[in-house]
Formats: structure tokens, sequence, C-alpha cells
């Protein structure tokens, strides 16, 4: 919040507004349900492969496109609720959401439900900024702390759940249905911010960057286009190099404007600061390992050892009640006063990629026990509870605090990025592994299946995807834990004495 905010919205009530406990219960209502929707599809990804015919890659753009335009559009719309009222674009986020939601329940095709997810994405990138903003308006000091916790428990109880939730829509309804029940949801919440959030804006704060917005979405977009193509085309096709250099120069673009405008929606010199970098990497690693893990786990639950979707969804929920349990016992902040901050980074990325290790190798398999994938999801909601309030604290005392809004957008920002690449890198690493161990051209497990010949065949290919499945966790559990100890070193070489040049 600027200087500029409080003047324009100075705070009427010493303790918060009178009926901030209500707002922020509607708050959590409407972030939940945008946080939901970057996991939520996981389970549904056979239904989708038989119904609409779609591809591995397809599937991967599903998920993909919502947290891609999100991430993108995140800083700007922290800036334009900023400027043009933060109830207004509140309300705005609630009914792209809806309208986005209604358009994917009702989808013909992949391109369709791709496009529904992207507009959603628009709508989310409202929702995710316009919350916080508002939490941080309603509460004072002595409470925002609180306010803020509940705020970040129910981020990782909906990126963590999303699988459940899924899976018990699916076991009752088509897979419509898992975007059709955002509709209530998001009515419910529209008329309650319509009745009890107060307006706050600052008419004189920074302009939306619109170009650095556009930039940002195409660049990240090629990026993980070219990643998920490399299986299909060969990583030095034409197809993948191209696009990956258009990602890269554009992104590069993207931070040469950032760096001369006078208002950039992303202060590149905040880069400067070895803490911020450290946390950072963190908080794309934690999404990273988290989301990626998850496209990979459900479709081992359900490809692999045949579980319904409502089955695989409970079968991850151990991830979300681990992650909620240590977040509502202020676990992660009580070790970070403890251990410091980068030691305490070090400490649950450690446990995130022990996680994912575990998965990979003791939950395994088309014989594989369920022990050792629980070993591995109760790992990761340590690792995550552990790590996140940490990083947070880190990227927040790295920004002057007339920038806190900042901070905050960027880190939904790189966490969104986060989630996409998870789910591109993991996914393009399982696709290489699959298509080399399985002589026959398919283009997802149930194509493989439905071309081979006899029941050993099957087989083979059955155990080619379970491989495939281990690598990518394997990788993103070294990917996690080399990121984790850098961030940590950062924070570490950044914290200590004497100061940083």
């Amino acid at each position: 919040m600027t200087a500029a905010t409080t003047a324009e919205t100075p705070q009427a009530h010493p303790q918060g507004h009178p009926q901030r406990w209500l707002i922020l219960g509607v708050i959590l209502l409407a972030q939940l349900t945008v946080v939901l929707d970057n996991t939520v599809l996981n389970v549904a990804i056979p239904s989708l492969t038989e119904e609409l015919g779609a591809s591995t890659a397809d599937i991967q753009w599903m998920i993909n496109a919502y947290a891609l335009v999100q991430s993108g559009l995140l800083l700007t719309a922290g800036s334009s609720a900023d400027r043009y009222g933060r109830k207004k674009m509140l309300a705005a986020g609630l009914v792209l959401f809806g309208a986005g939601s209604l358009v994917a329940g009702l989808a013909q095709s992949a391109t369709q439900l791709i496009a529904a997810r992207a507009g959603m994405g628009v709508g989310g990138a409202l929702l995710m900024t316009t919350t916080l903003a508002v939490v941080v308006q309603i509460f004072d000091e002595t409470e925002r702390v609180k306010a803020i916790a509940l705020w970040s428990t129910v981020a990782s109880l909906g990126f963590a759940a999303g699988p459940l939730i899924g899976g018990v829509m699916l076991d009752h309804f088509w897979w419509g249905a898992i975007f059709l029940i955002n509709l209530p949801v998001a009515a419910i919440a529209l008329v309650a911010v319509l009745r009890l959030v107060p307006e706050s804006k600052n008419p004189q704060g920074d302009r939306p960057d619109l170009l650095g917005a556009v930039l940002s979405t195409i660049g990240m977009t090629a990026v993980v286009y070219a990643i998920i193509k490399g299986p299909e085309h060969g990583w030095t096709s034409l197809q993948v190099l191209v696009p990956a250099a258009v990602g890269i120069a554009v992104l590069a673009a993207f931070a040469l404007w950032e760096l001369r405008i006078p208002h950039p929606m992303l202060d590149m010199h905040f880069f400067r600061d070895q803490r911020f970098v450290g946390a950072v990497a963190g908080t794309i690693l934690v999404a990273f390992g988290m989301t990626g893990s998850l496209f990979l786990l459900t479709q081992h639950l359900q490809f692999v050892l045949g579980y319904e979707p409502l089955e695989a969804g409970l079968r991850t929920a151990p991830l979300a009640l681990t992650v909620v349990a240590l977040n509502l016992t202020g676990m992660g902040a009580r070790i970070v006063l403890k251990l410091g901050t980068p030691a305490t980074i070090a400490l649950g990325m450690t446990m995130l990629s022990a996680g994912l290790a575990a998965i990979a190798v003791l939950g395994g398999g088309t014989d594989g026990g369920y022990g050792g994938m629980l070993l591995g999801l109760v790992a990761m909601g340590v690792g995550i509870a552990v790590a996140m309030p940490a990083m947070a604290n880190a990227i927040m005392s790295a920004i002057p605090p007339e920038k806190a809004g900042v901070g905050a957008g960027v880190n939904g920002t790189l966490a969104e990025f986060g989630n996409g690449l998870g789910v591109a890198v993991l996914g393009a690493v399982l696709n290489s592994r699959f298509a080399a161990l399985v002589p026959v051209a398919a283009t997802s497990l149930p194509a493989a299946l439905a071309s081979a010949d006899s029941a050993d065949e099957r087989a083979r290919i059955t155990d080619a995807f379970s491989a495939g499945l281990e690598t990518s966790q394997l990788v993103g559990a070294v990917a996690v834990l080399l990121g984790g100890l850098l961030a940590a070193a950062l924070l570490r070489r950044a914290m200590g004495v004497p100061p940083r040049r």
C-alpha cells in the first residue's frame, strides 16, 4: 500500500473493519475456488482423453492455459486494482471467472476447453491480487499477519485438495461439473463482495503496464509451448527451437522494457537483492514440485494402478491435510524464528524433494504399494508447510514497505509460473521416457494401449508409462533439492556479515 493509498483511503477503524472476519471468509471462499482450478483438472485427465479425444499435449495445455494467463496478468491486475478500485476489480474477477467456468463446463472440444481455461485465468488473476489487497486494507497490523496466514493456508489447501474435490465430483457427475460447480460459489461471493467489501483505491497509483503484461504472457507461453512439443517433434526441431527462441527473446524484451519505463509492473532492480532472488527461486520450485508431481501422481493412480477418480483424489488427500494442519498450527513461522530463513527454506525444500523421491522409488511401478506413496505425500506436505512461510517472509523483507503490493504480485506471478513449468517440464520428461520405451506411435497411454495386439504388449506399455512417471518424479526431486539449496545459500549470503556489496 502506497502513501497515496493511505491518504486516499484512511483506516476508518483503528482495529480494522468491523466486519473484517466475515469479509475474510468471503474472500477465502473466492480464493479457494480460483486456486482449486489449478489442480482440480488432474483427476479428469482420463475422462478428457476419452470423451474429447485429447492428446497428452492437449491435456497439458488445458492445465497450463489457466496458470500461464493468470501468471502473466497478476502484476497488471494488482496495479489496476490499486488504480481503479479493489472492490470493482474483485467483482469483475468473479464475473469473468464465472463466465469462463460456464464455457468450460459446456465445452465440446479440447480447443474450446483450452480457450475457456485461458478466460478463467483472466478472472483468476484479478481475484488472486485483489483478495490479498483487500485483506491488507481491512486488517490492522496486529491482526494482519494472522489474516494473511489464513489466506496462505487456503492457497496451499486449494492446490493440494483439487484432485480430491475433482474426484468427488467425477464420481457423481460428468467432467464438466468440476467447472459448473464454480458458478454458485462465484454468484454468492459476488453478492457478498458488493454488500460487504469496502472500496479502496489509489487514483494516483502506477498506471497498468499493458505492454509488460503482453510481453510476459507471450514469452512464458512460447517457452512452455516449446517444452511441451519437445518430445513430439524432437528437441532440436524447428517446431521446438523457434518458439523457444521467441520466448527467450520476448522475455528479454520484457526485462528491458521494465527497466526503461517509470512505473514497471516488475521492478527488475529487485533482482539485485540476493534475498529476493533466493526467495524467488524457492517459490518457483515449490510450485514446480507440488503441481508437477500432482499432475504425474494422479495419472499414476488412475492409468497405472486403475483407481477411479474419487479413489485417486482420496489417495492424494494426505498432502493437503498435512499442509493445512501444519500451517494452522503456525509451525512454519516458529521454525523460521528458531532456525532462521535460509535454514528453514533448506529444510523445507529437502523434505519436499525427499517426498518426491519416495513417491518415485517406493510408490512407483504397477505393483507399488500405497505405503511408499503415503510417506512421500506426507513428506511433501511437511516441506511445503515449512518452506512457504519462510519464502513469503524473505520476499516481503527484501522489498521496501511501500512496494508491498508489488511483492505480493511477484510472489503470485512466480508461483503460477512454477505451476505451469512443473506440468510442462515433468510432463515432457514423462513423454520423452515413454516414447523411448514404447515402439508404437501414440499421443497418450490410452492410445498406445488401444493399438496393442496382446496382453503382454499392453503390460509392456503400462510398465513403460510407469517408468516414465518414476523418471519424471526423480527429475523433479533433484531440481527441487538443488534449487532449494541454492535459494538457501543466496539468502544466507545476503543476510550474513559483512553486509552484501
